[in-house]
């Protein structure tokens, strides 16, 4: 049976791409090191490592055996955590992705009620735009995202599905507030509060803009709904943003775009990644809260 140790030292040196670092970050000597990735290359009967070379520390060999060599180690972390579950029974923990409007406005009492049922199960809650969320969910480093779904990823599984509006949102005393619908390019001639890019808030008015050539007057990039709010009722600027969270906001008017704008989200996990009891029980408890 290969050793998975020497499997880790091989890939963490092929990532830092130095003996000496790799050795300091992994807390062993650089001869360890040395003796290990020798007694690999001996194991494989293949040479992986260019030792003479100074820009190529892999060889071809090398490349091709390092990405069988992280699919190992990832099968290896997948088991360990799978014989886990067996053990505790229902417990674990779950790195959930969710962007800011919909962490702040669709979640908090979902996640609520979902741990008065489920009090072992942890939540990590990471806190990204929707396409930051579906790369980390590609990467192995999220367990379940909920991210766009328009153009389903052939890496990714997808469930729990809903169409969000987006409307642009403005001051009650705005020009523009007493409109039945806006385009989008009258839209970008006025003064804005945007999302950071890659946020969905932000992608459609962007690649408008840039196709149209329209130099954008944007007064202030930020994620904080509530500071955006402010900035749009004191007349900053106007904003695009979910009709969900503007339902009984009396200072700030939302128009709908014309033609309608609008995206689908799914709640998503990599298809190879090892899908957890606690991520199971949150998957149906999700479908369950939409049905």
């Amino acid at each position: 049976m290969m050793n998975l140790k020497r499997l880790d030292y091989f890939c963490q040196l092929a990532k830092i791409g130095n003996f000496t670092r790799t050795a300091k970050q992994i807390g062993i000597a650089q001869p360890a090191l040395t003796i290990a990735m020798q007694k690999l290359e001996q194991e494989i009967g293949l040479k992986l490592i260019n030792r003479a070379e100074k820009n190529a520390l892999l060889t071809a060999d090398g490349k091709v055996f390092q990405q069988y060599a992280i699919a190992l180690l990832d099968q290896s972390k997948q088991m360990t955590l799978a014989l886990e579950e067996l053990k505790e029974g229902m417990k674990g923990s779950i790195s959930l992705g969710v962007s800011a409007m919909m962490g702040s406005y669709f979640f908090p009492e979902l996640l609520s009620t979902f741990k008065k049922a489920y009090p072992q199960i942890k939540i990590h809650l990471i806190d990204q735009g929707t396409a930051a969320l579906e790369t980390l969910l590609i990467n192995g480093k999220l367990d379940l995202a909920l991210v766009r779904c328009d153009q389903e990823n052939e890496q990714l599984r997808y469930t729990a599905k809903m169409e969000e509006e987006v409307v642009a949102a403005m001051a009650s005393h705005h020009a523009l507030a007493l409109k039945e619908s806006i385009h989008l390019n009258e839209f970008c001639q006025y003064p804005l509060v945007l999302f950071h890019e890659g946020y969905f808030l932000r992608e459609s008015v962007s690649q408008y803009s840039k196709k149209h050539q329209i130099d954008l007057d944007i007064r202030m990039e930020t994620n904080l709904i509530e500071l955006q709010k402010t900035l749009v009722q004191n007349d900053v600027g106007i904003t695009t943003c979910l009709a969900r969270i503007l339902v009984g906001e009396e200072n700030i008017k939302a128009v709908p775009f014309n033609p309608k704008m609008s995206f689908k989200l799914g709640l998503a996990w990599k298809k190879s990644h090892y899908l957890s009891k606690a991520s199971q029980t949150f998957i149906h408890y999700f479908e369950e809260s939409l049905a």
